[in-house]
């Protein structure tokens, strides 16, 4: 029970996504027949759907917008804050800090990890791993997003007894910008939103915000 406890944030999680997935992936099945009922067409089963560049496309342009939404988030908060948001570094922190900051090298202590006491590309890759993981994991979904969309578009022109695109043409596509651009603006409006209504509004006991008590101006852990 302690083990479930102590890691219950991301098991959590974890239930809700696979519950997500899973409700997106009945739904789906049941819009795609509807379509294929509508024009005559054949019906295909739901495991057929699943692996599907319809579902495949659905799925990665989600996953790929999510993802760059934290990837420029963990740059820009490197050197751009906001007065009075727990979403920012305190005001004199901007930049990479010094190595005695960020505990690194000879300041690190008895309990950091083995790589930040490493010198060279080592510890230039550890101490920049986790915008390096996630901007790969946003690479990849944005790239299998391309090739999803563009199977996709291409059954579609077949189907409507039209010409089908290379993949470099799909890219350059309005289809694909448009489903693209529509995820992207809305977690860029999501993070600002969050970064700007948490100076001045409150969730007692979350980590995501100011004490109750903090005073409005209060940046970064402040309060």
């Amino acid at each position: 029970m302690k083990t479930l406890r102590n890691h219950s944030l991301s098991l959590v999680f974890l239930a809700m996504f696979l519950a997500a997935l899973i409700g997106q992936a009945i739904a789906g099945h049941a819009e795609y027949n509807n379509e294929h009922i509508a024009h005559m067409s054949e019906t295909v089963s739901f495991w057929r759907y699943v692996v599907s560049s319809n579902f495949g496309q659905a799925v990665m342009e989600n996953w790929q917008s999510e993802y760059l939404q934290f990837t420029t988030f963990i740059l820009l908060t490197v050197w751009v804050v906001q007065k009075g948001s727990p979403e920012s570094k305190k005001l004199d922190e901007v930049g990479r800090e010094s190595d005695e900051d960020q505990k690194i090298g000879e300041h690190a202590g008895e309990r950091s990890p083995k790589w930040a006491r490493a010198r060279g590309f080592r510890l230039w890759v550890y101490s920049n791993s986790l915008v390096l993981v996630m901007g790969t994991i946003w690479i990849g979904t944005w790239f299998a997003q391309s090739v999803t969309g563009w199977s996709s578009y291409n059954a579609d022109q077949i189907d409507h007894q039209e010409q089908t695109i290379s993949w470099l043409g799909y890219l350059g596509s309005a289809d694909f910008w448009q489903t693209t651009l529509q995820n992207w603006q809305s977690e860029f409006l999501a993070v600002g939103s969050m970064a700007v209504l948490a100076i001045y509004l409150r969730q007692r006991g979350s980590p995501e915000s100011k004490p109750v008590g903090a005073p409005h101006d209060a940046t970064g852990v402040e309060g």
